[in-house]
């Protein structure tokens, strides 16, 4: 439902800008309690009504799935509660602060558009550091720790339209991580690529939310995606959507062949599935 430009946006998303900070600061995360809270959202587009007195808590620190029938406003609803829409009517609360006190970075499903093609990987990485008017010295030190921390099969020195699709949504991956966000928000970001590819980008996910426990929200049309990468997977209604049921994903870590094929996987799915058709049916 959303029309944004990627690219028009990626200064607010590589992080939150104070007024009031020094340049090349980045604000430190005051002491937070442990949810987002979303109340009383509300949005219409022209005379359809997607959200109207919608309501959820979601806790921080963990990975969040978000899936439901096509056109229910997946994509619309994390626009709205990482700032990038306007909502009609609601509040969105990160343990008690607002979005502007809050270090948000967004992965976005078209990569393409995503990255600038006139930049080197590794410039776009550096990218967000230098909106945000951090030193070159210290842009260099934290996309250098940042890229130490994974292994990253890329030549970074190249332009993104040398890159393979993988590549490139790696380097948008990075790109949104190099400001430590407090939340990072995925929409589709593997939809547009093969299969092969999809699944070793699942892989290196897992990996990253293991070693930084960053909040993510993923939203995926994709059940098995969904499930695999989530600690939790908020199921929505048709619109006017609403939350049918929010499922606890209590697998190990990570989430391996074995774990995608074994009973307690299949019996989550059938889960979903069941609820997803019930939904789906309803109307």
């Amino acid at each position: 439902m959303a029309n944004v430009s990627p690219i028009r946006n990626i200064g607010r998303f590589a992080g939150t800008h104070e007024p009031d900070e020094p340049p090349g600061a980045l604000q430190q995360p005051k002491p937070r309690q442990a949810f987002m809270t979303v109340r009383g959202l509300k949005k219409t587009f022209q005379d359809t009504t997607i959200y109207d007195d919608f309501s959820i808590d979601l806790p921080l620190g963990k990975f969040i799935s978000i899936f439901g029938p096509n056109g229910c406003g997946k994509s619309t609803l994390i626009n709205m509660i990482s700032g990038l829409m306007p909502m009609d009517a609601g509040e969105v609360l990160y343990d008690g602060q607002q979005i502007k006190d809050t270090r948000i970075s967004y992965v976005f499903q078209n990569y393409r558009e995503a990255l600038f093609p006139w930049l080197r990987a590794i410039d776009n990485i550096h990218y967000p550091l230098k909106v945000l008017g951090i030193g070159r010295r210290e842009r260099q030190l934290r996309v250098e720790k940042l890229l130490a921390e994974f292994d990253v099969p890329i030549d970074l020195k190249a332009y993104p339209y040398t890159l393979s699709g993988g590549q490139q949504q790696t380097v948008s991956i990075l790109r949104a991580l190099v400001t430590e966000p407090e939340v990072l928000f995925l929409d589709e970001p593997f939809s547009a690529l093969d299969y092969e590819m999809t699944l070793f980008m699942r892989e290196q996910l897992q990996k990253i939310f293991m070693k930084l426990k960053t909040t993510m929200l993923l939203v995926s049309h994709d059940l098995d995606e969904a499930i695999q990468l989530a600690d939790k997977v908020v199921l929505l209604t048709r619109r006017p959507t609403k939350v049918a049921e929010i499922v606890d994903v209590n697998l190990p870590w990570p989430r391996t062949l074995d774990v995608t094929t074994g009973d307690q996987f299949i019996s989550l799915k059938r889960h979903c599935l069941d609820r997803f058709w019930r939904e789906v049916k309803l109307r």
